[in-house]
C-alpha cells in the first residue's frame, strides 16, 4: 500500500509565493512541448531528400516521437508520484532539449530519429504540470489554471505551424531544432527558479514489469495503427502485431491487479468517473485529430479541384493560429462553469460545440474565412473539454496518484488521434477524385472524415452522461485527499 507523505495544498492551504508566476511557467513548458511536436511539419515533404533516405523510413521521424511519447507518459507520471513531479518535469525538459540539438546536427536518417524519440520522452510535461498544480496552488485557483495548462498543447501547436512555416522558408531547416533547444533551455531555468516542489508523493517502488508490459504493448498497438495503411492492413506484420499488443496488454493488466504498487492502479481507474473520463478522451482524442487533417488539405490543394484553396504552409499556419489563442481564452469560461456547474458539464458541453463546428464545417468550406470560422469553433469546444478532463480526473483519485492518472488520460488522448489518423487516412485514401495523372481526396471524402470527426465528438457527449455527477473545484480535491 502506497503512503502520501505530505500535505494537499489544493485543499485549502495558502497559494505558494508567486502563484501566478508558477502558472505561467508552467503553461509555458506546455507550449514549448507542443511546440516541439509542430515544429517538424512543414519539413516532412523534404526530409526525404534532406536525410537522403526514402519517404518510408523518413516517416519514422513522426513516428518515433508518437511511440516514446505513448511509452513515456504513463510512466515518468508514475515516477513523478513516487519522486517528485518538478524532479520529472525538469527531466522531461532536458529529454527535450537533448533530442532538439541531436537533431539539430542530423543530416541523416538515425541520428534525426534518436532525437525525435528524445523529444517525444517529453511529453509527460503537461500532465506533470497539471498534477504539480493542485499540489501547491490553492482550490480557488485550480480549475482556472489546469484549464490553461490543458489548453497550452492546442496554444503551441496552433502558434508553432506558422512560426516553423517561417523559419522553414526563411532559414536552415536545423533553425527549427535549434529553436526548440533554446525555449526548452529557458523553460528549464525558469522551471527551477519559480516552481516549488510538490511534497505529495506517493514512495514505493517502481513497477518494472509493468512499465515493460505497457510499453510492449502500446509500442505494438501504436505501430500496427500508425504503419497498418503503409504495410497492409491484412498483412501478417500488421495482424500480428494487434494480436501481441492484445495479448501483452491482458496479461499485464492480469500483473497490474495483483502488483501491490503497480504502475497503474487499475482499480482507480475503474472508478466511474475515471473509466468514462478516460473513454471521453478517447473520442475525443479522435474528434480534434480530424481537423489537424483535413483542414491543412483543403487550404493546400491546388483551386482547379474546384474545392482547394491553393495555399502556401505558412496561410495554413496562420488560418490555424486563432484557435490556439480562442482555446486559451476559453480557459477562464471553462474554469467558471467547472467551478459552478462541475467539470462534468464543462466537458459535455464542449463535446457539443466541437460537433457544431465539424457540422459548420460540412457546409461552410469554400473560403478561407470559412476555415478560420470552422478552426475557432471547434477551438473553443476544445478549450472547454480541455479544461474539464483533468478536473474529473484528479476529482475521483488520490492526490498521490494524480501524476500517473493524468498521465494515463493523456494517453487516451493520444491513442484517440492515432485512431483518427488511421481511420481518416483510410477514408481519404478510398474517396479520390482524378486530377491529371494524381488522385487526390475528394470532396466527399473530407466530409466523410468531418462527418466522423463530428460522431466522435458526440460520441464524447454520450459517454459523458454515465460520469457520476460531482462538483469538481477544489472541492472534489477534498474527499480523495481525506481518503487513505
Amino acid at each position: 500500500m502506497s503512503h502520501t507523505s505530505a500535505r494537499p495544498a489544493a485543499a485549502g492551504s495558502a497559494a505558494p509565493p508567486r502563484a501566478n508566476a508558477v502558472v505561467a511557467v508552467l503553461a509555458l513548458a506546455g507550449i514549448v512541448v507542443s511546440l516541439m511536436q509542430t515544429l517538424v511539419i512543414p519539413i516532412v515533404p523534404e526530409l526525404p531528400k534532406l536525410l537522403h533516405a526514402p519517404a518510408s523510413d523518413t516517416a519514422w521521424a513522426v513516428t518515433a516521437t508518437l511511440l516514446a511519447a505513448a511509452v513515456a507518459t504513463p510512466v515518468v507520471g508514475r515516477l513523478g508520484d513516487m519522486f517528485g513531479k518538478r524532479r520529472m518535469l525538469l527531466t522531461s525538459v532536458v529529454l527535450l532539449v537533448a533530442g532538439s540539438v541531436v537533431c539539430a546536427f542530423s543530416d541523416s536518417l538515425i541520428p534525426m530519429v534518436v532525437g525525435r524519440a528524445l523529444q517525444g520522452l517529453a511529453a509527460a510535461v503537461v500532465p506533470l504540470g497539471i498534477s504539480i498544480m493542485r499540489d501547491v496552488l490553492p482550490a480557488d485557483r485550480l480549475a482556472g489554471s489546469t484549464a490553461l495548462m490543458s489548453a497550452s498543447l492546442g496554444v503551441g501547436g496552433a502558434l508553432g505551424l506558422p512560426s516553423a512555416a517561417f523559419i522553414a522558408d526563411n532559414f536552415d531547416w536545423h533553425f527549427l531544432f535549434w529553436t526548440s533547444a533554446v525555449l526548452g533551455v529557458v523553460s528549464f531555468l525558469l522551471i527551477l527558479l519559480i516552481v516549488p516542489e510538490s511534497a505529495t508523493r506517493s514512495g514505493g517502488r517502481f513497477d518494472l514489469v509493468g512499465s515493460l508490459g505497457l510499453s510492449a504493448g502500446l509500442l505494438s498497438l501504436l505501430l500496427a495503427v500508425s504503419k497498418g495503411s503503409d504495410w497492409g492492413w491484412t498483412s501478417g506484420t500488421t495482424l500480428g502485431l494487434f494480436a501481441a499488443s492484445a495479448l501483452v496488454l491482458l496479461a499485464w493488466g492480469w500483473w497490474e491487479l495483483r502488483s501491490e504498487q503497480p504502475l497503474v492502479d487499475l482499480r482507480t481507474t475503474a472508478r466511474p468517473q475515471v473509466l468514462f473520463t478516460n473513454m471521453a478522451s478517447i473520442a475525443l482524442g479522435f474528434s480534434m485529430f480530424a481537423m489537424s487533417l483535413v483542414l491543412p488539405q483543403l487550404l493546400q490543394l491546388p483551386t482547379q479541384t474546384g474545392y482547394g484553396l491553393g495555399k502556401s504552409m505558412m496561410t495554413v499556419g496562420l488560418v490555424l493560429a486563432p484557435q490556439g489563442l480562442v482555446m486559451m481564452a476559453m480557459a477562464p469560461l471553462s474554469a467558471a462553469i467547472t467551478r459552478t456547474r462541475g467539470p462534468k458539464v464543462t466537458l459535455m458541453t464542449g463535446t457539443l460545440i466541437v460537433a457544431s463546428g465539424y457540422a459548420l464545417n460540412i457546409l461552410l468550406m469554400s473560403q478561407v474565412w470559412h476555415l478560420v470560422l470552422v478552426s475557432c469553433v471547434i477551438g473553443a469546444g476544445i478549450g472547454f473539454t480541455y479544461g474539464a478532463l483533468p478536473a474529473l480526473i484528479m476529482g475521483a483519485v488520490d492526490p498521490a496518484q494524480t501524476g500517473a492518472a493524468n498521465s494515463l488520460n493523456t494517453l487516451m488522448r493520444s491513442l484517440g488521434t492515432s485512431f483518427a489518423s488511421a481511420i481518416a487516412g483510410v477514408v481519404l485514401a478510398q474517396m479520390t477524385t482524378n486530377f491529371g495523372s494524381a488522385a487526390l481526396p475528394s470532396e466527399n471524402g473530407f466530409k466523410t472524415v468531418m462527418a466522423l470527426g463530428a460522431g466522435a465528438a458526440l460520441l464524447a457527449f454520450l459517454i459523458a452522461t454515465f460520469i457520476p455527477a460531482r462538483r469538481a473545484p477544489g472541492a472534489a480535491d477534498a474527499a480523495p485527499a481525506a481518503r487513505p
